[in-house]
């Protein structure tokens, strides 16, 4: 019995082991590219990282990686959303489905991460480039990007209007 018993607390801990992210060393992120960094197309699937001074993004086909200057950075900033959960053709085909089921199915979304990057070329024009990627992982990365001397301009204070009440 109590072999058995051991052997259950051995197979529980394997088992929570197992299911445990390894501590990854490098500072690649999984990340979508919505818009802004040159040549790279729109909704590429890749990876942002730290490489030295630059954030580089390296994704999958011809022109689908980029680099911009860590000083060159003048604003970070970053956001919660959502996402449909079932997207894609099978996500528009859906609508379609008897009773309104389609409709139904879009409510059933996914959380995830936008960070949005502002930089100046070379020649000193303004570019912004938006990339998403999975819940909590924009912070960490926006906290990497200021410690390697990326600016960041902290958003102003919401003051509430002056009330011109006559007395």
């Amino acid at each position: 019995m109590r072999r058995i018993a051991i052997l259950l607390v051995v197979c529980a801990l394997a088992i929570s082991a197992f299911g445990q992210k390894p501590a990854s060393s490098s500072n690649a992120v999984t990340a979508t590219h919505l818009i802004g960094l040159g040549k790279v197309p729109r909704n590429a699937k890749g990876t942002l990282s730290i490489d030295g001074d630059k954030l580089h993004f390296a994704g999958s086909g011809a022109n689908a990686s980029s680099e911009v200057a860590i000083g060159a950075v003048t604003d970070i900033q970053t956001a919660d959303d959502s996402k449909r959960l079932i997207g894609g053709v099978i996500g528009t085909l859906s609508m379609f489905g008897p009773y309104g089921s389609g409709r139904f199915l879009s409510l059933f979304r996914t959380q995830i991460d936008v960070l949005t990057v502002e930089y100046r070329d070379a020649n000193g024009g303004l570019h912004g480039a938006i990339f998403t990627m999975p819940k909590g992982m924009a912070q960490p990365l926006k906290d990497k990007l200021t410690a390697a001397g990326a600016k960041t301009e902290p958003l102003p204070a919401l003051q509430a209007p002056e009330s011109k009440e006559k007395k």
